[in-house]
This record gives C-alpha cells, sequence and structure tokens, in this order.
C-alpha cells in the first residue's frame, strides 16, 4: 500500500489525457453540428464558443457524478467487509486493513474505494484517528451515506456505543438505499433512451426536409431576420434540452 495518492475532491473532475481528447472532440462535433444545422455557416462555429465552453462542464459533471456513484457503491461493500471482520474479532483499525483485501478483490486496486481505504490505513500509521479520516472522505465526497456513517461512528466511538450493531444498520441502510436507487435508474432507463433520442429530433427534420425540399430552408440563412429566429429557436431548444435532463435526473 504504499503507492502515492492524493486524496481528490469528488465535486470536481481532471479529464485524463484520453477522456479530456475525447470530450474536445465530441464538443467540437456539437458545435459543427450547431453552426450547420441553425446557420449553416461554419464561421458561426466561432461564436458559438459558449456551447463548447458548456458542454466540458457538462462532460465533467457528468464524470464526477459517476466517480460520486461508484464509490457510493464501493463504500457499501466496504461497511459489509468491516462488519463482517469486526464480527470476526478484529479492532475496527485492523478490521479497516483486512478489509482492503476484499474491496481490492471486488473492484481492483486501482478502484477510487482501494485508494481511500491506502489513504486511510496510512494516515493510520501516522497517528490519524480513523474519525477524522472517515470524516475528510464525507466531506470530500459529498455524498450523505458516507457522511452519516462517519458521524454515526464517532458518536459511537465517543460514548462506547456497540460498534458491531451500528455498522450492521448502517450497512442495512446503505444497502437499501442502493437498491432503491438501482430500481429507480431501471424504470427510467427508457425515459432517458427517449430523451437522448428527443433531443436529436430538430437535427433529424431539419436534415430531413433540407435534403426532401431543398431551397425550403433558404429563407432562415445568411439574413439578419434568419439568423435571430434560428438563434431564438436554439435558445428554445437549450432550455428544452435543460428542462428534459433535470426531469430524468432523479437522486434517492
Amino acid at each position: 500500500m504504499s503507492k502515492s495518492y492524493r486524496p481528490p475532491d469528488y465535486a470536481e473532475y481532471h479529464f485524463s489525457l484520453k477522456e479530456g481528447a475525447l470530450a474536445v472532440l465530441e464538443g467540437m462535433f456539437v458545435v459543427a453540428m450547431i453552426g450547420y444545422f441553425f446557420y449553416r455557416s461554419w464561421l458561426a462555429c466561432l461564436f458559438l464558443l459558449p456551447v463548447f465552453v458548456f458542454f466540458m462542464r457538462e462532460r465533467k459533471r457528468e464524470l464526477a457524478k459517476k466517480r460520486r456513484q461508484e464509490l457510493s457503491l464501493q463504500f457499501k461493500d466496504l461497511v459489509l467487509a468491516l462488519l463482517t471482520n469486526v464480527k470476526a474479532g478484529y479492532s475496527i483499525e485492523n478490521a479497516l486493513r483486512e478489509s482492503y483485501r476484499d474491496v481490492e478483490l471486488l473492484y481492483g486496486a486501482d478502484s477510487p474505494i482501494c485508494l481511500e481505504v491506502r489513504h486511510m490505513v496510512r494516515g493510520l500509521e501516522n497517528n490519524v484517528i480513523l474519525e477524522k479520516l472517515l470524516f475528510d472522505l464525507g466531506v470530500r465526497s459529498r455524498l450523505p451515506d458516507i457522511m452519516q456513517f462517519a458521524d454515526v461512528f464517532l458518536i459511537a466511538k465517543r460514548s462506547g456505543g456497540n460498534l458491531t450493531e451500528i455498522l450492521e444498520k448502517t450497512a442495512g441502510v446503505i444497502e437499501q438505499k442502493a437498491e432503491t436507487d438501482k430500481e429507480i435508474q431501471l424504470m427510467i432507463s427508457a425515459k432517458k433512451m427517449e430523451q437522448k433520442i428527443m433531443n436529436m429530433v430538430p437535427f433529424l427534420i431539419i436534415f430531413y426536409i433540407g435534403t426532401t425540399s431543398r431551397g425550403f430552408f433558404d429563407v432562415l440563412y445568411h439574413n439578419l431576420v434568419g439568423v435571430a429566429v434560428m438563434t431564438a429557436c436554439l435558445l428554445f431548444y437549450g432550455a428544452a434540452y435543460l428542462l428534459s435532463r433535470r426531469i430524468v435526473e432523479i437522486e434517492v
């Protein structure tokens, strides 16, 4: 467990080289589509830089959310592993060390939870109390489950409560919440697919009519009135996109 690790703030996300290159290409594609279908001008892409910036920011937000979801799921299994090892007679600190092997088998050494457990173990070796390490993880992750677990764990340690019982109840609550979230995501998965299809409909309509009835949209391009109309349509489309995304984003 000697690999260096800098604890991240899970509300932020930094692209890897591959992720950054892919996001830039996707953002350029989106801007090019808008520039062509709404303005029939590649020059318009230069004025659509805010769209590119928005796309990059949203991609970071999506990846950060996905990473937090992964950490939440993995933390549930860590708590279950802690419970098993505490029941086996280990102290909570030694149970954490033993639990690392369990989560490593499940998720791999480079998974978020393994990196965090290694960080906590190093902290214990440097005489940092586990309560503080858990609280720090809760603050950085912005995950209510971890924050609540850290609070309950702190109270239990200070009051001398039954740690095994507390771990068991906490694991049950986290597991139930994870199952509920999974069921909700399955229920709305079809709606998310419908949302993605509907987001493409305006482009498909413009492409179809522009292909089958050439010149039909010419009045909307390369003149001031047409640019104003298409800009208004683009703003309405953007508002509809944000609203539809908000509707299908349900969190437990």
